[in-house]
């Protein structure tokens, strides 16, 4: 796999492919990054954009990840203090996931965020943005909640984050699209290149394949699971045999596969007794897809070998974890 597919492996998007492709030409030392606000323990939409990391590391590429206090913050995520204690757990949780200690740089918001040439840069940006565009990058606001001046505020401050922390490349979920397109439209007027960006899918909902799982709603899965939690979850995950005729519906356990296990593992065996056919060994999510839609892979094996799979993956951020609360 050259540097561009693995750069690119498993996007929902490239913006734009032009661009990607000449930063994979020569990607040692280019730097990728993503933002997260520190909110709590590392769950599968954190872990979906860690995986893309993961490989922009295998590429060649150096990785930022912005602890973005500020917008935790403006968010009301709790103080400074406590929003700090949150985002160095997350950076052990990180590591332990598999991230390169060595080239992984972690970069706290409020480390550059209140400099003086940040802050005019953000007021240009805001002279130069209206405010409907910024309502358009804005986060989904939650049922009942008003939004609030900080909340056009953050997607400036996004947009912006690209700019100062000297990055060749940005990378979030689907839902970032607005915010990256917001880039490329204002850091222009203010002088700044463009810079290309990747967005990783949207995980269904576990339970039903329909909208996006949540760590608010619904059920998710975290490194906080225990082996046993993540059987029950998977257990009951929405599985059908066959594709939806009509796509509307995903196959979470199948996205799961997809986008989080075929990416970290050479090869899935999945165990059965001889009677149903005995182990069978997967090396490419293809095959193991095809072999679920034909019948040949039972919904309920498939399903106990991707818990498996992600324990094994999310045991060593688990374990970080329980080792951070005895200390």
């Amino acid at each position: 796999m050259d540097a561009y597919e693995l750069i690119t492996r498993n996007a929902d998007e490239v913006v734009t492919e032009d661009e990607v492709r000449e930063l994979a030409d020569d990607p040692e030392g280019k730097r990728v990054y993503v933002g997260y606000e520190p909110s709590g323990v590392l769950h599968i939409g954190h872990l979906l954009t860690a995986n893309k990391l993961i490989d922009c590391q295998e590429a060649g590429m150096e990785v930022v990840v912005l602890l973005a206090d500020v917008h935790a913050y403006l968010n009301g995520k709790g103080t400074f203090e406590e929003i700090r204690e949150t985002a160095e757990r997350m950076r052990a949780q990180f590591l332990a996931y598999g991230l390169d200690e060595e080239r992984t740089e972690f970069v706290y918001g409020s480390d550059y965020q209140f400099d003086d040439e940040y802050t005019l840069d953000l007021h240009e940006l805001e002279l130069s943005t209206t405010l409907n565009r910024a309502r358009r990058a804005m986060a989904e606001i939650k049922s009942g909640e008003a939004a609030k001046v900080s909340h056009v505020v953050y997607p400036l401050m996004q947009a912006l984050d690209i700019e100062y922390l000297d990055l060749d490349l940005a990378v979030g979920g689907l839902d970032q699209r607005k915010v990256h397109m917001l880039a490329r439209e204002g850091l222009p007027e203010l002088d700044y290149d463009v810079r290309p960006a990747i967005h990783t899918p949207i995980i269904a909902d576990l339970e039903t394949g329909e909208g996006k799982m949540s760590s608010s709603e619904g059920t998710t899965i975290s490194m906080a699971d225990s082996a046993e939690d993540l059987r029950e979850k998977i257990n009951s995950a929405f599985c059908p045999p066959t594709r939806d005729p009509e796509g509307d519906l995903e196959n979470p356990v199948l996205e799961l596969f997809e986008y989080h296990v075929f990416p970290r593992f050479e090869s899935v065996t999945v165990e059965r007794p001889d009677e149903y056919g005995g182990d069978v060994t997967y090396e490419s999510y293809e095959a193991l897809a095809s072999d679920l839609e034909s019948g040949d892979l039972h919904p309920a094996d498939a399903k106990s070998t991707l818990a498996a799979s992600l324990d094994e993956l999310i045991a060593p951020g688990r374990e970080r974890l329980e080792a951070l609360r005895e200390e």
